[in-house]
């Protein structure tokens, strides 16, 4: 399936190595800013590199879109995925783990206006990569809605799974330091 992917997203496995190289680089001040560990920070710039590199380059497989599907969105699935979604296609299942890392990754962030701003900034970035598959014509993607509600199923697990982690984060920072 990861080859299958890689060879149909052929600026992916590039795209996730610029995502590294600018996540080491700008861990630092991230973490600085949101009040998170380096390691964390990096991890949230990476995962956040890895979505934008899998989802707004160009599309290899089957041909393209056929012309009537260009500019057009489809919202036959407007709901969360069912058992019968993420059992025929990956498409479902490949949109909900790729935004999961992200999510865990927004879910460390201590609690704070900066976290509330990060959070509403994840959840309109599906509506973004949509609406840019949409006009992007080059791109040969599709606009789905069923994609914005998997990705936002990913981001919300994720954000639930790291959340603990932010609350020890809080924690250790108000014990004091040993003497």
């Amino acid at each position: 399936m990861v080859f299958e992917l890689a060879a149909t997203l052929p600026w992916l496995v590039p795209g996730s190595v610029v995502a590294l190289a600018v996540s080491i680089l700008a861990s630092g001040r991230v973490g600085a800013w949101l009040g998170i560990h380096r390691i964390l920070a990096a991890f949230l710039v990476f995962s956040l590199g890895v979505i934008l590199a899998g989802t707004l380059t160009p599309y290899r497989g089957g041909g393209g879109l056929p012309p009537d599907a260009l500019r057009t969105c489809d919202f036959s699935r407007t709901w969360l995925a069912t058992p019968r979604d993420l059992g025929s296609t990956d498409d479902a299942v490949i949109n909900i783990l790729l935004f999961m890392p992200f999510g865990f990754a927004v879910g460390t962030i201590p609690a704070s206006w900066r976290k509330v701003a990060v959070i509403l900034l994840a959840v309109a970035l599906p509506f973004a990569i949509e609406g840019t598959q949409l006009f992007a014509v080059p791109l040969a993607r599709g606009c789905q809605a069923a994609d914005v509600v998997d990705n936002l199923t990913g981001l919300v697990i994720g954000i639930v799974a790291g959340w603990p982690v932010s609350w020890w984060n809080r924690a250790a920072r108000r014990r004091p330091a040993p003497r």
